[in-house]
């Protein structure tokens, strides 16, 4: 079994385990959390006419590997990992489940350029532009 086939695999059953826990009734730790500034950014991208969704994903790119990624969806994936709060719910795409638990989603605006940053737990190296990490 390769590694990315186990990590798959591991994602799998914990987003069942959680779908199962929220059946259930038991109180679950979310996958990701959310700083107030990301709350309020994240409901004015999904405001409007067409109910929007926001789905956080990381992707091989980069200089250190991997990226954050966040894409607008219209519905939620089979596997995908949902994040409440505060009135907002985000999406964590579940081949990325591992490499985004227990991260903090932020929104910095400065002079020069405003972007959501994620606080990782799980990140061993980042390359010098800030742009792309390992795991």
């Amino acid at each position: 079994m390769t590694a990315a086939t186990a990590i798959r695999s591991m994602a799998l059953k914990m987003a069942e385990a959680s779908v199962a826990a929220s059946r259930k009734g038991r109180v679950q730790k979310a996958a990701m959390t959310l700083t107030p500034s990301a709350v309020n950014r994240l409901r004015q991208l999904v405001e409007g006419p067409d109910p929007k969704l926001i789905r956080v994903a990381v992707k091989n790119k980069g200089c250190a590997g991997q990226s954050y990624v966040l894409e607008y969806t219209k519905e939620k994936g089979q596997h995908d990992e949902i994040v409440k709060q505060d009135g907002v719910t985000v999406l964590v795409e579940h081949k990325s489940l591992f490499k985004l638990i227990g991260s903090e989603m932020d929104y910095v605006k400065d002079r020069l350029s405003s972007k959501f940053v994620f606080n990782n737990p799980n990140v061993k190296e980042n390359c010098g532009c800030g742009e792309s990490f390992s795991v």
